[in-house]
């Protein structure tokens, strides 16, 4: 796989070197905000992150299938998550495709915003209610000034490790706040946003916890993203 650097100017879409990457298994949320930093820190992305958004995907049952995810067991890839998260960058040249980072995905990283959605969250697969998907979107460099986790809910009831917690120090926000991660992935329906324009985008830009948007109302939004 190619290892050049992908920045919004590329003409074309290249796989990178996934160990190039921070990556700890079921701790996507740190995974994406180290990827965000490493992107910006690589001139992959814009130096202040700006050109890149955090989406965390999730309902209120925690229980949310994709496909395509290396965790999975079975041919097709498909997972039943408790929530995730994924980065996506967005590209100058309106010609080219919006990107998604996804570091537990087998599809190629990064992937075409529209095969992502395609191909990890199959729109036209008909799902029962309760695996309904939201997305909080989530302006990266809000992102990393605001979260934090201390990893309490990666501990069972006898305070031991469910999967093993990643070797550095664990993430605080700049305000100190020690623990947030369950105000990202708390997702109701009544709190996705009736339509799709200029203040969603707004909100995105400057609201600590961006906005919640359904399945349908994803790709709506990044087309207004220039």
């Amino acid at each position: 796989m190619a290892t050049s650097n992908l920045d919004s100017s590329s003409s074309i879409t290249e796989s990178v070197e996934i160990p190039r990457f921070h990556h700890t298994p079921f701790y996507c949320e740190e995974n994406v905000y180290l990827l965000c930093k490493k992107l910006s820190a690589d001139g992959i992305a814009k130096s202040d992150g700006s050109d890149l958004f955090v989406i965390f995907i999730s309902n209120e049952h925690k229980q949310i299938p994709l496909w395509h995810q290396k965790a999975s067991h079975r041919a097709d890839g498909v997972i039943l998550w408790d929530y995730h998260a994924i980065c996506v960058q967005k590209r100058k040249d309106s010609n080219l495709p919006h990107l998604v980072w996804d570091l537990d995905s087998s599809l190629p990283v990064p992937s075409p915003l529209s095969t992502y959605v395609s191909e990890t969250i199959r729109p036209s697969f008909q799902l029962f209610s309760e695996f309904q998907r939201f997305f909080r979107i989530v302006h990266a460099p809000i992102f990393l000034h605001s979260f934090a986790s201390d990893r309490r809910h990666m501990k069972d009831s006898a305070g031991n490790w469910v999967h093993p917690p990643p070797s550095y120090d664990v993430i605080v926000a700049e305000d100190g706040t020690i623990y947030n991660l369950n105000e990202y992935i708390d997702m109701s329906p009544v709190d996705v946003v009736k339509s799709i324009g200029d203040d969603t985008k707004n909100d995105v830009l400057a609201q600590r916890l961006g906005v919640l948007v359904s399945e349908s109302q994803l790709e709506e939004f990044f087309s207004l993203v220039s």
